[in-house]
């Protein structure tokens, strides 16, 4: 019975280590992955370190990452330390409040703690970036110290102080010779804890941060929302530098014990080294990254320009161009949707460039948040196709500088879906039992219910209640009886690898997807599809707008909109660019999602509608919880 329960146990501790150090296992295997899947192995390749190696953004997330984890483990380790020692002198009441306080972040959900240190910044104008980050780290890394240490000092005999100074010592040495070392594995615990925290941070460092600091948590979010196998070679790299520090931890002090036992010198100083080894190599790092652009006097040497863009949307070469060509300095901030976008802009945050869609353009020129373009600052705006210029959102582009289009379409498997069906059925082939469980929708609340809208053969700008709730019926009967997938960037590799039938897109998507695997394929539906532009604009309160119209006119380029163009997957603005990518030995060579349809009179733009837009939100939150309830 016994030796049963001992087998039980072995199997389950078994099970339990392959549940936690599977996947970890799996990432490093796939970080030596030569193809750009996240999910089919194609051969041994280094490509992707050489990648994080060259890519500015990730080794300065990787330097933000460990100095602030180091920075902040040191202090609050010494202020929790302090904090714990002083409260056990403390009367009652003030260590029970104290210790109340204390708890209270730690108990309180993470989002809570975030807005109010983001609430803390604005309020006090405290500029957001690597000191503002540093401070909520220390600041939510304390009470895990004390925590710690506390228990240690409570099983500390209360004489042992006195004892030390009746002795000859002085407050200072019975500290650090007598109080110190018999809470030296509280302190230990309490620094890996505050090291580990800081290091896992996401939430708190997203709503603190600004000026461009990223951590490598917002770096790994920003890549995952397109597939970028860089985020296996940079976690495997992390894994790496973990590892180690966790071998040092365990191993330096059994050689300390050894040499001690020995006989040999100061037991402390291989850890003096260690620290001091990790400092040097950190610091070494940081002048490395932080070096600053060098050199000859450039025309706008000693500038900043502060671009506001969606996650992965940029070309790996263009701001290392931008900024060789004119010495300044380029911080990238990504938003995850153009609402949120808006929420930082109307609050006064200070950008020289957004890239929001068409419709939020609208509504931030209508709520006169941009300022003109002085066009003969843009000459190269004669290389943008007609088909992005003068659109609806801004006449005359005033106020904008087009830099992807695309459309929303089908995208399926030509071996388990064929055109024919797809041309009769249009959006409705998302009802046809036939692809039951095989399908994807995206989750965004505009395309899904222009998807439907469509599918219904009403306008997607319509502003009657009564065809937006036949939508949200429509979805009701799809979700309730098709068994559909709802996902969002995650569609892109799953579909470049056959998982389903079909799926909701967009153009640029497709178009990557497509070149990932010969049996895709791409359908604009005949009821018509959302022709979107997104576009550069300049907000009104821009403090670098000669410097932002520079950047427009070197993007509407040939040379930047090819690396732009060629490593998003969207259709370039600029005709030339669009053609030769399309054309023969282009990356999308005669992949028809590369080229949007254009002149169909069923295909809409969005046009801003707020009360619109706050019914379909509504009625897209009530269609999730209904396919959650399904599944």
């Amino acid at each position: 019975m016994k030796q049963d329960k001992r087998m039980f146990g072995k199997i389950l501790m078994g099970l339990l280590i392959v549940f936690f150090y599977a996947p970890i296992i799996y990432m490093i295997v796939f970080s030596f992955n030569e193809g750009k899947s996240l999910t089919h192995f194609s051969g041994f390749s280094l490509k992707w370190y050489q990648h994080m190696l060259e890519s500015r953004d990730m080794m300065e997330s990787l330097y933000t990452t460990f100095s602030i984890a180091i920075l902040s483990t040191l202090i609050s380790t010494v202020v929790g330390t302090i904090t714990a020692i002083g409260l056990s002198k403390s009367k009652k009441v003030v260590r029970d409040v104290v210790e109340q306080v204390n708890n209270l972040p730690i108990m309180n959900p993470e989002i809570v703690t975030a807005i109010g240190f983001m609430l803390f910044f604005i309020t006090f104008r405290v500029e957001k970036g690597y000191i503002t980050m540093l401070l909520a780290h220390i600041a939510f890394c304390i009470p895990y110290v004390i925590l710690s240490v506390m228990p240690k000092v409570r099983s500390l005999d209360p004489n042992l102080a006195d004892a030390a100074m009746d002795l000859g010592a002085t407050p200072m040495q019975a500290l650090i010779k007598v109080i110190v070392p018999q809470i030296t594995p509280g302190i230990v615990s309490g620094a890996l804890i505050a090291f580990t925290m800081s290091v896992d941070d996401f939430i708190i460092s997203y709503f603190v941060t600004g000026q461009g600091v990223k951590n490598l948590s917002i770096m790994v979010y920003t890549m995952s929302k397109r597939v970028n196998p860089s985020i296996n070679a940079v976690s495997t790299l992390v894994v790496a530098i973990i590892t180690v520090a966790l071998l040092a931890i365990n191993l330096i002090p059994a050689f300390v014990a050894k040499q001690q036992e020995k006989g040999r010198g100061n037991g402390s100083k291989p850890l003096l080294f260690a620290v001091a080894g990790v400092l040097v190599v950190i610091s070494t790092i940081g002048f490395a990254l932080h070096g600053g652009l060098k050199g000859s006097e450039k025309p706008y040497q000693g500038q900043t320009l502060r671009i506001y863009s969606p996650g992965e949307y940029m070309g790996e070469n263009i701001i290392p161009a931008f900024e060789e060509m004119t010495g300044a300095r380029v911080v990238l901030e990504l938003f995850d949707s153009n609402e949120q976008m808006y929420i930082k802009v109307a609050n006064g945050e200070s950008y020289d460039i957004l890239i929001p869609s068409d419709y939020m353009i609208e509504r931030l020129i209508q709520e006169e948040l941009l300022q003109k373009l002085d066009q003969s600052q843009i000459i190269n705006m004669d290389f943008i196709n007609e088909e992005v210029k003068n659109l609806s959102y801004d006449p005359g582009n005033e106020y904008s500088v087009p830099y992807f289009w695309g459309s929303v379409g089908i995208i399926y498997d030509t071996t388990k879906v064929t055109r024919e069906e797809l041309e009769k059925d249009g959006y409705n082939i998302f009802l046809n039992p036939k692809y039951k469980g095989d399908i994807y929708l995206y989750d965004s609340e505009r395309d899904s219910f222009m998807m439907a809208l469509k599918a219904l053969g009403y306008s997607m700008n319509t502003e009657k209640e009564e065809e937006l709730q036949k939508a949200y019926e429509w979805f009701e009967t799809c979700v309730t009886t098709m068994e559909p997938e709802i996902v969002t960037d995650e569609i892109i590799d799953n579909m470049a690898q056959g998982r389903k039938a079909l799926g909701i897109v967009y153009s640029g998507d497709a178009a990557y997807i497509m070149s990932e695997n010969e049996d895709m394929g791409y359908f604009e539906p005949l009821e018509g599809t959302n022709n979107w532009c997104d576009a550069m604009v300049i907000p009104a309160n821009a403090e670098n707008v000669e410097l932002a119209q520079e950047f427009m006119n070197y993007l509407c380029s040939y040379e930047a909109a090819y690396d732009n163009s060629d490593f998003v997957g969207y259709t370039s603005p600029n005709e030339e660019v669009m053609d030769d990518l399309y054309g023969e030995g282009g990356t999308y060579e005669g992949i028809n999602a590369y080229i949007p349809r254009s002149g169909y009179e069923m295909d809409e733009s969005f046009v801003f509608n707020e009360r619109t837009r706050k019914i379909i939100s509504n009625l897209w939150s009530k269609v999730k919880i209904v396919a959650s309830n399904v599944n």
